[in-house]
């Protein structure tokens, strides 16, 4: 089952693309990553970071806006990958 906390490493590289999140800052899991600065533009750049950092990689069907509307939602989709990367080489 996906982990609703968000991981230090996603939670580092997602920080990295938020240019309004203050540094110090926790980030909210129910706040719009677009209110905290991330565009289409960056959100590509932030999946090819997140899969680098995190070896996983994100489904099409997870490339929608539902899944970068907030940081708890994407963490759920990279975590979901995670786990199924974990189960297919179990």
């Amino acid at each position: 089952m996906p982990s609703t906390a968000l991981d230090p490493t996603f939670e580092a590289v997602l920080r990295r693309h938020l240019r309004h999140l203050d540094a110090g800052s926790p980030i909210p899991p129910d706040v719009a990553l677009k209110d905290l600065g991330l565009d289409s533009m960056q959100a590509v750049e932030l999946v090819f970071d997140l899969e680098d950092e995190l070896d996983v990689a994100l489904p099409d069907e997870a490339m929608t806006a539902e899944t970068f509307a907030t940081a708890g939602r994407l963490w759920q989709a990279v975590d979901a990958a995670r786990t199924q990367v974990t189960a297919a080489g179990s």
